[in-house]
């Protein structure tokens, strides 16, 4: 009995509509597949993550919940969202969840402070050619890694 008879469509897609980061829930097929980073102010959450990250993020609501989703290619990368709701409370103890800060940590570190946010772990060197990370907290008060891989 083959699983795949049984999954939705997981077809390749940049599209980062609710809809489809809704499918790729059911599509969850590495590891990790996807991510929840609890926020209370879902405007000054976004705000703190277009700003730190240049991206923007896609606004939706489902039920009781209201979410902010990163932009992310299914096949490539793990996806993502903010997300106010019951039972999402932030947190600096816990699981970590690393974004991709792109080729240099550089780009990203220095927008941190000044869009509201404090860095915990400054840039720190993996070791050989594995790459940098660092550790922030938010605007909301979660703990949130950056990895890049110079």
């Amino acid at each position: 009995h083959s699983r795949e008879h049984s999954r939705p469509n997981c077809e390749n897609t940049t599209d980062t509509t609710l809809s489809a980061a809704l499918a790729h829930h059911r599509c969850m097929n590495k590891l990790i597949s996807w991510f929840e980073i609890p926020a209370l102010d879902l405007n000054r959450a976004s705000a703190f993550y277009e700003k730190i990250l240049a991206v923007t993020l896609n606004r939706g609501d489902m039920g009781p919940t209201s979410l902010a989703v990163f932009p992310y290619d299914r096949d490539q990368a793990t996806g993502g969202t903010l997300i106010v709701g019951p039972g999402f409370n932030p947190s600096t103890e816990g699981s970590i969840v690393y974004l991709h800060a792109g080729d240099s940590l550089d780009a990203v570190l220095p927008r941190i402070e000044p869009a509201g946010g404090t860095i915990l772990l400054p840039r720190t060197e993996l070791p050989g050619s594995m790459g940098a990370y660092a550790h922030f907290r938010d605007t909301e008060g979660n703990r949130v890694g950056l990895y890049a891989t110079a």
